[in-house]
Parts: structure tokens; C-alpha cells; sequence
């Protein structure tokens, strides 16, 4: 079984829609597929009669969060899409989302980068907007050259579009998650710069607020990386699950089911569903 725990569509900040990146995770030879778009379950929907019998779709989202400064991202897998916890929870992310936006767009503005906001609307098209509407906007301008220099410019991690402090807690959004029956899993941890410290310190909160899973797995990556989140999961006693954080078929190397091997001695999250 091919399983891809951690996916986009054009709901958030992906390029295809629900129907077609199910068409391509099925294309993909993909078996089990989670849509988790950023603050929304928008897609699911659509994604779930795609599928029909030949795929297996799971219901989850992306939430971000903050802690120790850093925009810190919790994916809720196999949620009720209809609890009234997360209607709520994706409503206040929807209004954090918009002001974050907003006032990325403002600072974007005032470095330079014109029409910032009514590009990002124009690429985002009625979607909550995100950092890579402003990335495409830049580099469909030509203020930059492509998504990574947008980003190592003006909107990675300590950049003038850089605006996280809106965002709740990690423990509130894994209460979120854990109210609507899903399991709160720690999204691609090695890609937020921490120490071996300050990750073991982020899933002391993590697993104290109740989340019960990490991504040992993201897209592809090294060895090394794949061992230490596999020890990180075995410290913290956290079901270990994979997905390729597709965003974009642009990205063949971050297609649907491509991503590296989850170790055979993990404990894999799909087997306590």
C-alpha cells in the first residue's frame, strides 16, 4: 500500500484542484491519499467523490501554529469534517489567515513590491491567501527571478513578509484536532531550522497537549534526516507518518506518492486507524 499522508490543492496554496491532484495520485499508483490543505477543508468534498473505489481519500488539514517564534505547522489526520470544534477552529483560522495576509501585502507594499495585494487575490483565486500568491506575484512581475528567491528575499523566516504572531498555540490547535477525532501529527520538523534541543523541547509540548504523531517522512530527503525523526518518534512514543507536502505539479521530484522509504521499525500511523 502506497500511502501519501500530506497533501494540497488550489483550496490553500497548491496549483490543481481536488478532482485533478486525485487523478494524479491515482496516475501516481497512490492507494491511501490525505488532502490537508492549509486552514481549510474546503477540498475534501470534491477530493472524496473523485476518488470513487480505486483510491482511499483521508479527511485532513494543515493548521499553522506559533511557538518559540516560528511558524510551526500541525496536520490533523482522518478528522470529522463536520465537528463543530473544527468548523469553529477553521473559521478563526480564516480571519487570522486574511489579517496575515493583509498585512504581508502591506510590508511587501512599502518594500517596493507593487499591487502585492491584488496580485495575490488575482493567484489565489477566492482561496485563502498565502505566502506563494506573493511569491507568483513577484515572480510574474519580474521582481524576482523564481519561488526561492521570493522567498530568501521577502517571505522566508525573518524576511519583511515574514508575519507570524497571529497565529494560536500548538497546544490549542492540537485540542482542535484532537476534538475532531483526528490525529495531531507534527509536520515536516526538520524543515523549521531547530536543534536537536529545541525539537525535543517543541514535541515535549506537542505530546503534552495530546498529539500523537510526527512525520518521519517529508517528500524526499536524506538518510540522516530519516534516522533522526525516526529517534525523535521513538523518544516521544509518536506514530510515524509520510507525505510528499505536494503543492504543485511544477515540482516533478514532489509529485504524489513520491517521497523516501518510512523505516520498516516504525509505527506507522495507519495502523492504529
Amino acid at each position: 500500500m502506497l500511502y501519501d499522508l500530506h497533501t494540497h490543492s488550489h483550496c490553500s496554496d497548491g496549483k490543481l484542484s481536488p478532482e485533478e491532484l486525485v487523478a494524479l495520485a491515482k496516475e501516481n499508483k497512490v492507494d491511501v491519499l490525505a488532502l490537508t490543505d492549509h486552514d481549510t477543508i474546503e477540498g475534501i468534498p470534491a477530493a472524496q467523490v473523485a476518488a470513487g473505489d480505486e483510491l482511499t481519500i483521508i479527511p485532513g488539514i494543515e493548521v499553522s501554529s506559533l511557538w518559540g517564534g516560528r511558524n510551526i505547522h500541525i496536520v490533523g489526520l482522518n478528522i470529522d469534517i463536520d465537528s463543530p470544534e473544527l468548523q469553529q477552529a477553521v473559521l478563526a483560522q480564516s480571519d487570522i489567515r486574511l489579517a496575515r495576509a493583509k498585512k504581508i501585502a502591506e510590508r511587501l507594499e512599502k518594500a517596493g513590491i507593487a499591487n502585492a495585494w491584488e496580485g495575490a487575490q488575482t493567484y489565489a483565486k477566492g482561496s485563502a491567501i498565502g505566502r506563494p500568491h506573493f511569491a507568483q506575484h513577484m515572480v510574474d512581475e519580474g521582481y524576482v527571478d523564481n519561488f526561492a528567491q521570493a522567498f530568501k528575499r521577502y517571505l522566508g523566516t525573518g524576511k519583511v513578509g515574514d508575519v507570524k504572531s497571529l497565529w494560536p498555540s500548538v497546544t490549542t490547535v492540537v485540542q482542535w484536532i484532537n476534538a475532531a477525532g483526528g490525529i495531531a501529527t507534527l509536520a515536516h520538523p526538520d524543515k523549521y531550522g531547530l536543534t536537536r534541543t529545541k525539537l525535543y523541547s517543541l514535541l515535549e509540548e506537542f505530546t503534552a497537549a495530546g498529539g500523537k504523531a510526527i512525520e518521519v517522512v517529508s517528500g524526499q530527503q536524506t538518510l540522516a534526516v530519516t534516522q533522526k525523526l525516526h529517534r525523535a518518534a521513538i523518544d516521544f512514543s509518536l506514530l510515524a507518518s509520510c507525505g510528499s507536502d505536494f503543492h504543485s505539479p511544477d515540482n516533478r521530484w514532489q509529485s504524489p506518492g513520491i517521497m523516501s522509504p518510512l523505516p520498516k521499525k516504525c509505527q506507522a500511523i495507519w495502523d492504529f486507524w
